[in-house]
């Protein structure tokens, strides 16, 4: 009897195994699970389940997903290339999972991947370099470290960002929130006309002199909230366009 046993609980263990799935990406095993997993309960014929089946792919490409990266423009003007970015090809790997689902052994699969290529690449950036459309120049007192530092965040939040023609640009949505976990800290800023001390002061100086830019460059502005206060800025002669 105890052979018996142990003859089934080897035999089960084997059917287990032998319906995996495996799922790899450049030789390294990214996913796993049973296929069992995938059909649905108390139907004569195997029917996979695409819930599960959609949670599955999504814990795939979390694994393997690459973020392409924009080229830029370093601090000495020379062009960085980008990065080509990469995710799961779903049309692919679907016609391969389902090719080998119904079959009763382990099924390995290689994830197929499609290259996700940067929105601004080399060549973009040295058309438009060139070209300098507007500009302004407003000054701050650096010995005043936090706030300088606030606008030092602010700034490279907006740059090197590429506006293409019929895209909104928006300050906020952009930069993001100014919160300590982004590294901003308590300067002075204006509330209601009070100057008063919030995170992120101070770098409503960053959105003033690029709105001064962009409205001297010809630029629609569609939407903007005027300071509650009036600060005094210094232009820079003989403007750029």
């Amino acid at each position: 009897m105890m052979t018996i046993i142990a003859a089934f609980i080897v035999w089960f263990s084997q059917v287990i195994v032998q319906n995996e799935v495996i799922v790899t990406f450049d030789g390294q095993q990214v996913a796993s699970a049973q296929k069992s997993d995938f059909t649905v309960p108390l139907l004569e014929e195997q029917i996979i389940d695409t819930r599960n089946y959609t949670q599955f792919i999504k814990r795939i490409n979390e694994k393997i997903y690459q973020k392409p990266l924009n080229a830029t423009i370093n601090d000495q003007g020379s062009i960085v290339p980008g990065k080509v970015g990469i995710q799961l090809h779903q049309e692919k790997f679907k016609e391969q999972f389902y090719r080998h689902f119904f079959e009763n052994s382990t099924t390995q699969i290689e994830a197929p991947v499609v290259e996700i290529h940067p929105k601004v690449d080399t060549e973009l950036l040295a058309n438009i370099r060139t070209h300098k459309i507007g500009q302004y120049v407003t000054y701050f007192n650096q010995n005043k470290k936090a706030r300088a530092h606030n606008i030092s965040l602010a700034g490279e939040a907006i740059n090197n960002h590429v506006v293409f023609p019929g895209e909104t640009f928006s300050f906020n949505e952009v930069v993001g929130k100014r919160t300590k976990e982004k590294g901003y800290l308590p300067a002075p800023e204006i509330v209601k006309g009070e100057l008063t001390e919030g995170i992120g002061g101070g770098i409503c100086q960053i959105s003033s002199t690029l709105f001064n830019a962009v409205d001297r460059a010809g630029v629609k502005i569609l939407e903007r909230y005027s300071h509650s206060k009036r600060v005094p800025m210094s232009l820079q002669d003989g403007m750029q366009q």
